[in-house]
């Protein structure tokens, strides 16, 4: 699994022109699903997203997880993660999980995520979205389930 994660001041989506979440400070997850991808990937990618030390203390370090400071998380689920751009222009998505097990493990993601106390809002899976932001830094970071060793 794939997310790119960015910590903002907030965040919208929109779905035929209709706003369907919205949150304040926190997390802006976009998340992939590739085929192979298992219940592991997503319980570490989960601990990974809940855990991370992004949000400044009081000394100003980024020493506080999105939990610490009562933030919120909007995850969007993003096939085009999976993307592989290596040979020519246009992106090969092959590597992107089919979407019947796509969309069981984006849930089960976001259910982690509350699991640990965490108001999460989430995008509409499979929908082209409008995705709305106002990042906070700029602090973004990609995680690689496949990477963490």
């Amino acid at each position: 699994m794939r997310a790119v994660v960015q910590r903002v001041k907030e965040a919208k989506v929109k779905v035929e022109g209709e706003e369907i979440a919205r949150i304040g400070p926190g997390l802006l997850v976009l998340l992939g699903v590739e085929k192979g991808d298992e219940e592991k990937d997503l319980v570490w990618l989960s601990d990974k997203v809940a855990g991370l030390r992004i949000f400044e203390d009081t000394s100003g370090k980024m020493n506080l997880s999105v939990g610490d400071v009562s933030g919120e998380v909007l995850v969007v689920s993003n096939f085009t993660l999976c993307g592989d751009c290596r040979k020519g222009k246009r992106p090969s998505f092959d590597p992107a999980e089919k979407p019947e097990q796509a969309r069981g493990l984006c849930e089960r993601f976001v259910s982690r995520l509350q699991e640990k106390g965490l108001k999460v809002q989430t995008g509409r899976f499979g929908a082209y979205m409008e995705v709305h932001l106002v990042n906070d830094g700029p602090v973004t970071l990609i995680l690689d389930s496949r990477k963490r060793i």
